[in-house]
């Protein structure tokens, strides 16, 4: 029998259809109206959309899924086209399906492009030999007492290419072995190291962007074969500029002057880099946006002032043009002078975006300007987009240009008949909220990648910024510009003032208690729900965007449930730390290493000394073995930690596997030792990288479980 829709059910099943797609219908209609209604507004979204293909990419494991993203996006783009084709009325909402979805596809294809292109396979283990090869790049590192090299050689046994990073001491190193030199030299070399732990730094993926197979030290004095061409280069000018500023400043601030002028911070103080880090002002240190556009900013108020006193020029030529190509031309040498770091480009790039529109008298600050310098700068280097210094410096300017265009700040600045002072101050109190909105907007990225939060760097950074901007970097420019003629010995000690104010003030805000606090990992969850939230308040307007408050707020909720794992482990079993047993972290052994122990530190969390577990009296230790218990999850823990690699009966260690729940070890245990739960030793380690146990939840996270099938990913393989 079939139903002709004449029984009761079978009218209100029809109209519940019809209800439902009437919901839709009016659903879509509104969309449609709200995007037609925010034009200015849509535009950075396709920025948005092409940095989430590229996030998916790195997120997602194994070419199949990162296959199906691309598929799904196109498909998702054609059903667009063809389904809305008759719905004339939709014409923003098909057309922003349609982009998001193809951006989206295109950011995955990028970065899978690159990856492919540029990626460099490390080297299969460890060598020591004689190498020959090109000074690709010389980096001076005074403050380290070496020189790093970046050479073009072969690959014993294959003769395969590759590029490699070598450490160099001072001792074993002249000025003959400059860019272009053939060199020879024995080293000790190691393939690209990956994460110590679950959300360390991950330097194999740097390296395999930036062509590095291999990294590792000299170990004899490097023989120049045939010495670099005598030819004038860059590399060879910013040195020298940078002895020459270092000549006429001594000490920290000769340092600091010299990585503003050149960009060479190998001469900064470990402690001062400390101290401003702490104190939330080392983005001043690294060549960025702030010094890139004081410098096209100084140039293109000084041409305009200059071409403005030619009045046949001025007649004849737009000077805001004219100034802002002299300003362009200025900005792209200071880049290239400065190295042409990933930052610096990315900054010069935007500000060359904002002479172009005030060349053509567009709005020069705007989202839309931000999101094409980003494209940009991810279309070219999408691996950025993981990195703290693109997220940390967008996300800066973003909550700048949000900041100053929402209606509340614009009535603040407006102009009113006061009197200087009143004006000044206003200006003053702006820039502090500015400094504060800045710093909330880089919290959470400052959390996700170092695992610490800064409190006072508004209040330092409302002194610094300006500092830097207006009274060191000019004196600097002007005690080069009057050196040429013998005289800038003053405006030398006046920038040397300068920046012992700016170290006064990184050393004096670091040293506050509670300046900085260590925080546990933030989980990836939360970290996306940040961005959204602040992306979702930055690029729209009016009241759409408090909505971004609601993935603020659950994230903000996941972060202050999260916690640090129970116990650490470094993927080559040689240390382990343990948390949760009073103020300071226990390890197993103490090291040597800064590295170590501040990954160590910051993944649990935890300030302070390290505590072996030889002293703690929680634990029972020999000369080969330790042995703790924790009490977590309403249960004991037991935990048999190798501290050496002497020989042991296998039956005593077997008898003791047997009785431990986690075992760990920097070498390869017998089948024999069996423990309830975990066994680290080092065949295991080296498919899983290094673990974050987390004991009342019966969670481990590995370092594996985040590399998926990227090729600079070497543990399973």
């Amino acid at each position: 029998m079939v139903p002709l829709g004449d029984a009761e059910a079978d009218a209100a099943m029809q109209q519940t259809h019809w209800r439902f797609r009437g919901r839709l219908s009016s659903m879509g209609d509104a969309l449609d109206a709200f995007l037609a209604a925010s034009a200015s507004d849509r535009g950075p979204w396709l920025s948005v959309a092409f940095a989430a293909g590229i996030a998916a990419w790195f997120v997602l494991k194994t070419p199949f899924e990162w296959a199906a993203v691309v598929a799904l996006a196109l498909a998702a783009a054609t059903a667009a086209a063809a389904g809305w084709r008759n719905h004339g009325s939709r014409g923003h909402l098909r057309l922003a399906a349609m982009a998001l979805a193809l951006t989206l596809a295109g950011g995955v294809a990028t970065v899978w492009s690159k990856s492919e292109l540029a990626g460099a396979v490390p080297i299969a283990r460890p060598m020591f030999g004689e190498f020959e090869g090109t000074v690709l790049r010389r980096i001076e590192q005074p403050a380290e007492q070496r020189v790093r090299l970046v050479l073009a050689t072969r690959e014993p046994g294959t003769g395969r290419a590759i590029k490699v990073r070598v450490n160099v001491p001072l001792d074993l190193i002249t000025p003959a072995s400059a860019e272009g030199a053939v060199v020879r030299l024995k080293a000790r070399l190691m393939p690209p190291a990956p994460p110590m732990l679950p959300g360390g730094y991950d330097f194999a993926r740097a390296a395999w962007f930036d062509g590095l197979t291999a990294t590792g030290a000299a170990l004899s004095p490097i023989e120049v074969i045939e010495p670099a061409p005598q030819k004038g280069s860059l590399a060879r000018f910013q040195r020298w500029l940078a002895d020459h500023v270092r000549d006429h400043l001594s000490g920290s601030p000769g340092a600091i002057a010299a990585a503003f002028a050149s960009g060479d911070r190998g001469a900064i103080d470990p402690a001062d880099e400390d101290a401003m880090r702490d104190a939330g002002l080392t983005h001043l240190l690294s060549i960025s946006g702030l010094h890139v556009s004081a410098v096209i900013a100084a140039t293109y108020l000084i041409a305009i002032r200059l071409l403005a006193l030619w009045p046949w020029l001025a007649l004849r030529v737009r000077l805001p043009v004219a100034a802002a190509g002299a300003a362009a031309l200025a900005g792209i040498f200071y880049t290239l002078l400065t190295g042409a770091e990933v930052p610096t480009v990315r900054s010069c790039i935007g500000a060359v975006l904002v002479l172009l529109a005030l060349a053509l008298g567009r709005e020069p600050l705007s989202l839309r300007m931000i999101a094409i310098g980003a494209f940009f700068v991810l279309l070219l280097w999408p691996e950025a987009l993981v990195g703290p210094s693109f997220q940390m410096s967008f996300a800066a300017v973003i909550a700048i240009v949000a900041l100053h265009n929402c209606a509340p700040a614009r009535a603040f600045l407006a102009p009113r008949g006061e009197g200087l002072l009143v004006r000044i101050a206003r200006h003053g109190a702006m820039l502090l909220v500015t400094g504060f909105a800045i710093e909330i907007a880089l919290m959470p990225i400052v959390l996700f990648h170092f695992h610490r939060a800064g409190i006072y760097g508004a209040f330092a950074n409302v002194i610094a910024i300006p500092l830097t901007t207006f009274v060191s970097m000019p004196l600097i420019a002007l005690a080069l510009l009057f050196d040429t003629m013998g005289l800038g010995a003053p405006f030398w000690w006046l920038a040397g003032k300068s920046l012992e104010l700016l170290l006064w003030i990184a050393h004096f805000t670091a040293a506050q208690p509670g300046a900085v606090r260590l925080m546990p990992q933030m989980g990836g969850m939360a970290f996306a729900l940040f961005l959204i939230g602040g992306l979702w308040l930055g690029l729209w307007r009016g009241r759409v965007r408090l909505l971004g408050v609601v993935p603020l707020v659950l994230a903000s909720g996941l972060l202050a449930m999260s916690r640090a794992p129970d116990i650490l482990i470094t993927g080559d079993g040689r240390h382990v730390g343990i948390t949760g047993e009073g103020v300071r972290l226990l390890v197993l052994r103490e090291t040597t290493s800064d590295f170590t122990s501040e990954n160590l530190r910051e993944l649990a969390g935890m300030e302070g000394e390290m505590l072996t577990l030889d002293r703690w009296p929680g634990a029972d230790c020999s000369a080969d073995f330790c042995v703790t218990t924790l009490r977590r999850g309403r249960r004991d823990w037991r935990l048999l930690l190798a501290r050496s690699r002497a020989q042991v009966s296998e039956r005593e260690l077997a008898a003791a596997c047997d009785r431990a729940d986690i075992v760990v070890a920097d070498r390869m245990l017998p089948n024999a030792c069996r423990p309830a739960w975990i066994k680290a030793d080092l065949k295991s380690l080296r498919v899983s990288g290094g673990l974050a146990i987390y004991l009342a939840e019966g969670e481990v996270r590995s370092v594996a479980d985040a590399q998926g099938e990227h090729g600079w990913w070497r543990g399973a393989k």
